[in-house]
Order: structure tokens, then sequence, then C-alpha cells
């Protein structure tokens, strides 16, 4: 008999069993059913290039056919391991901007403003840079300055002034738009997972248990209550129970994949699979987005990209000399947030990454050469997909409908088209005279609107930012209320990114650690924390990084 029973151990999921096994008084259990992240490449963080064909640390999930991308089926990897996606992503650490928490609290979700969120953002973070009004200082969740930089990196951020642009120190300080450096989440140049900030410091409580290789097959439900869940491990079904609360922390795949199996879920599409409707609440799996990324790729004329680092070299240096050299690197070294002409308020509307390295279908599809890569994508999608069963095995994957460019307006493909503009025009920038070879993708660099359409339905794909799909809210179209439970069931809350109501403008791992982080109160029914002043960044001048 457990107080809680989370499931899954990703960004969400080891916050929790941090925070809540704080108290002595409390028995937890985490559930996670992938394997421990014992893998080297995980804490390398170059290493994450490795990843993306590691069996046994992701799910390998691919979407429907997407109709406005060519009939594609789009790869989705996210983390199958303790620490989930942040075991397997490229540690950026980015919040969004006050707006974004606003739009939140606006649209029904009180208390997740930004004065509320901002408190569990700094309680979260250790800055290597200090603690100030924006960052925390000795919180769990390392953040750090990128020990290694490729000199490519430079010449793009020197593109980014050649090309009207500032440049900022903190894209997390007082102005996010501009070009700088990524902070990343690392400690002494590894990664800094959340199972490494949360759950290595709790691995040796008494009152909690770790359990891995746990796939959760179904919610037990009594009287309109969680009371439990039952996991198949090692062939065989195991039922545990809780006197408090289940905690759902799947992602936004898994989670309203969980509470369908369950009988939480559309009354019509449960019947469909033949399970027994427990709770009948249409918006399970609904309000999918995901943030659509183009890739722009040159080749380099000088063999500086990491498509030529040795790979024994890069190991010996990171193993041997005290976590230093291009192992450290993220990949994603550069980056930068801009305002487009089509931006309806203050906040930037395209946020890019920039690879020294040639990434052609998210580095599966190996190209000769040397060369690097642009990604843009457009951070306030109109469109919206949704996640459904495509069996009731819960060993079978959910059907993925993300809908992508499916707006009615044609919005999102005009948003898509400025991005492939900027990235080409930053390409031409004096700053990439000295690398600049032949064009790759797109092939030609004078493409007419209609054919940059064309590129973008035949080469966007994703860039790892699902979310919404257990969305939170105080209406009857919300999965969860404000705080974080299931609609019309007891002992039962969402924690994870599903629960985010609109996509917040940047990477979605920082945000979906801070929601852990306060529900953890709110489920230890202690007073939110609360900044009396809160400190809202102004787009004002900011010290610049040398670039």
């Amino acid at each position: 008999m457990y107080d809680f029973v989370i499931i899954g151990a990703g960004s969400a999921g080891c916050v929790l069993a941090h925070r809540l096994s704080e108290d002595p008084s409390c028995r937890v259990l985490l559930l996670e059913a992938g394997p421990r992240d014992w893998h080297p490449f995980i804490h390398m963080p170059a290493g994450l290039a490795k990843l993306v064909g590691q069996k046994g640390v992701n799910w390998n999930y691919d979407t429907a056919p997407e109709p406005h991308l060519d009939g594609r089926r789009l790869w989705w990897p996210r983390g199958k391991v303790l620490g989930g996606s942040s075991s397997i992503n490229a540690m950026c650490y980015i919040r969004g901007v006050p707006g974004d928490y606003d739009d939140w609290a606006e649209a029904g979700a009180e208390g997740w403003d930004w004065a509320s969120v901002l408190p569990y953002f700094k309680r979260s973070e250790r800055n290597s840079r200090g603690a100030d009004a924006l960052h925390g200082g000795d919180g769990p969740l390392h953040v750090s300055d990128l020990r290694y930089t490729n000199p490519l990196s430079s010449a793009f951020l020197q593109a980014g002034e050649q090309a009207g642009f500032a440049l900022t120190a903190d894209f997390n300080g007082p102005r996010q738009e501009g070009f700088g450096f990524y902070q990343v989440t690392q400690k002494d140049g590894a990664r800094c997972s959340s199972a490494v900030a949360y759950l290595n410091p709790a691995r040796d409580r008494q009152n909690l248990d770790i359990v891995t290789g746990a796939l959760v097959r179904r919610i037990l439900l009594e009287n309109g209550r969680a009371v439990g869940v039952a996991y198949a491990r090692s062939g065989h079904e195991v039922t545990v129970r809780c006197e408090r609360e289940v905690l759902v922390s799947g992602g936004a795949i898994n989670s309203p994949q969980l509470l369908m199996l369950s009988g939480i879920g559309p009354a019509d599409h449960l019947r469909e699979h033949g399970i027994t409707v427990r709770h009948d609440l249409p918006a399970v799996g609904r309000n999918l987005q995901d943030h659509l990324d183009i890739c722009t790729l040159q080749h380099s004329t000088q063999r500086v990209t990491y498509d030529r680092t040795s790979e024994l070299k890069t190991a010996f240096d990171y193993f041997l000399r005290g976590h230093r050299g291009p192992g450290t690197s993220n990949i994603a070294e550069g980056g930068a947030f801009v305002r487009s002409a089509l931006a309806p308020d203050e906040r930037a509307d395209i946020q890019l990454h920039f690879v020294p390295a040639m990434l052609d279908d998210h580095g599966r599809n190996r190209l000769a050469g040397d060369g690097y890569t642009l990604h843009a994508c457009f951070l306030r999608p109109r469109s919206r997909g949704e996640v459904t069963l495509a069996s009731a095995d819960p060993r079978a994957d959910a059907r993925i409908q993300a809908n992508y460019l499916g707006d009615p307006d044609g919005f999102d493909m005009k948003m898509m088209v400025e991005c492939a503009k900027l990235s080409r025009e930053l390409f031409a920038q004096k700053a990439f005279d000295a690398y600049r070879g032949a064009p790759i993708h797109p092939a030609r660099t004078n493409l007419s609107d209609a054919e940059l359409m064309d590129f973008i339905r035949a080469k966007a794909e994703t860039v790892y930012h699902p979310i919404g799909t257990c969305r939170m809210g105080s209406d009857d179209g919300a999965v969860v209320d404000t705080e974080l439970r299931v609609q019309g069931l007891q002992g039962l809350r969402v924690v994870d990114a599903s629960v985010m109501p609109r996509l917040i403008g940047g990477n979605t791992n920082a945000p979906t650690i801070m929601i852990a982080e306060r529900a953890s109160d709110l489920i230890r029914g202690r007073v939110p924390l609360s900044s009396a002043t809160p400190v809202v960044p102004q787009a004002a001048p900011h010290p610049a990084l040398t670039a």
C-alpha cells in the first residue's frame, strides 16, 4: 500500500517523486516503462546524436499520415528511460515569456500566470551564473553555460547581427528576443536530466520505491476514485493500491492513452475499442499542439563541423579529461528568438536552433561531407491535433494525428514560409562567407513562396514539443482542473506537459519541470509560492554576448 503512485519517471515524474518523498510519512511508488539511465551516451551531452537510433530508451513513435505534409508519417522520439525526454533532448533551458503564462490564466488556468509560476522556475533552478530576480541559484536542476562551442556557432551569432538583429546574453532574462548561445541543463559538463537532478538525491529514501520496466496497463477505479494501478513487468501483471492519489506523468501521448485504456475519455471512442466506459470525458486526447520545424542545410567548405569530429577523441576528452571538449556540446549551441512582421503582439514568434553539422531527418539520414543546419519553428501554431487509441492493447502505440498546418486560415503555413526565408537570409550573411558551400535543403536559394511551401510539406518535422492533450482549465471542456485533478474523479491527477493549455514560446522541458514543482505543493496541501512583486522581463537593452 502506497500513499502515492506516480506513473512515468520523466521530466515531471522525477520531480514529483523527489518532492513527495521529502515527507517521510508518505510512501511513494514511481513506475517507469523504460530502463535505468545507465547508458553513457545519455550523460555525455554530445551523445544525444548517438541516442537517435538507440533502442531501449525511446518510444520511437510515428504520427498517422499528415494530410498537409504530403501524407508523411513523422517520427516522434520520446524518452523511454529514467528522466524521460530530459535524458535524450538537446538540453536547451528555455521558459517562454510572461505573456505565455498570462495567456494560460486568461484561458481559465487560474494560478498559472507569470507571477504564480516564476517562483517555481526559480525553486527548480541552480544557475551557474547565480541567483537574481529571474533565476534560482540553489535548486536541484543545474543550468549552465556551454563549456565548448563550435566556431560555426559564433558565425551564426555574427550573421544575426549582420542581418540587423540584437544579441542577448540570456533567453530567460530581461530580454528573450535576439541571438545568443543557449544555456543548458548540465552539471560540470554532463547532462543534468530530471533523473539526475531530482531522482538521484532521493534514490536512497526508505519511503520511495522505483520500479523500471513497468508498463502500466490501467488505472484502478472504485466508486469514482482512483485506488491503484495494474502494470506489467517481466511477463507478469502486478497490482498496487494507493491511499491518496494516482499521479499520471506519461507525457502528451502516454497520459491520454492511459486514461482512455482505463475507461476515462470519449465514451463512443472507448466503446469502439471494447473498453468499458468508467468516466465519459470527451476532451481527453484533444488539443494536441506541437512546434513544426523546418531545417535549412548548407555545405561547409571547411572541415570544422561535427560531421567530421573524431568520436574516439571526443570520448577520450570527455571521459578522461574531466568533461571537456566537443563531448560537452549540446550540438544545438546557438539560437535566436525573432519577432516576424506577422507577429500579433510584442512576443517573438520564431525560434531558431543552429547546428554545426548536417541534420537531415533528425540525423537519421547521414549525408556525405561537411555542413551546417538551421532549425526554424513558428512558436504559437493555430493547428490542433489529437491522440486517440489504435488498440485496446496497452502495448500498442497510440494514434497521433498532429494535424500540422491544418488551421483553416493557413496562417501556420505563412509563418513556416517566414521561417524558411529567415533561415536563407541568415545563411547569406557575410559571417558565413568563409564556410559557405552549395545549398543542400532546399537545393536552390531563389525559391518562390509556392516552392517554399512545397519544400515545407516535403521536409518539415517536429522539434519535439508536444503538449496539451489533457488540457488544464476551469471549463467543462478541460480534462483537469487548475489543481491538475481529473475532472469528475477523485484521487487522480495528471502532471506533465499534456496539461498545458497552449504552447509556450520555446522549448517545453523547463516548463514541464515547473508544472511538477508547483503540483507537488498542491498535492501536499502547501500554500503555493508566490511572487509578491512579479518580475516581468522588459524589452530593454541588455549586455550583449560576444560572439
